[in-house]
This record gives C-alpha cells, structure tokens and sequence, in this order.
C-alpha cells in the first residue's frame, strides 16, 4: 500500500473549496464528509484524532460507517470547518 502523502498548501485549498461547496449543495452524506473534512485539512487519521480529542480507532470507524458517533462529536467534527449538523430534505429521486 501507498503511503499517505500530504497534500500541498494549493491542494488543501482547493479540497477545503471543493468541500464547501458540496456543503452548500446538499452533497456531504456522512460518513464520507468526516474523510473528506480530514482531508480537506492535509491531516492523517491520527492528527485529526488528536485535534478532536478522539482516538484515531473512533475517526476510523467513523469514515468506514461502521461507528455511531454522538451529536457532541460530530458538532466537533463539523466545527472545525464552520459546519453545523443538520437535515436537508433529500432530493425525490432518492
């Protein structure tokens, strides 16, 4: 396997652009959203464990869907990033 490379100054960028606006249309389904938001930062699982006061395990299990995070986490989550947790409608072809 690959190692991780971390992304440039640019390239974070244009994730964290990217992110926003999948945000503002609707299109940030968790548990991709937790991934791409650690991404968006350049930040390996452990970093971004660590900013949250988390455990890398919990983060892990959190991106692969198999977790069920509390509100409380995942407000920390979106916080980071200015986001907030909340329903859209979905779209009627769902």
């Amino acid at each position: 396997m690959a190692r991780w490379k971390k992304p440039t100054k640019e390239q974070v960028l244009e994730n964290r652009r990217t992110l926003a606006e999948r945000a503002r249309n609707g299109d940030l389904p968790l548990p991709e959203a937790v991934g791409d938001i650690r991404k968006g930062f350049g930040m390996t699982q452990e970093e971004f464990a660590r900013s949250l006061s988390l455990t890398r395990r919990q983060i892990a299990e959190i991106e692969a869907g198999t977790a069920n995070p509390t509100l409380e986490t995942l407000e920390k989550i979106g916080r980071l990033f200015g986001f907030g947790v909340g329903f859209i409608p979905r779209s009627r072809t769902a």
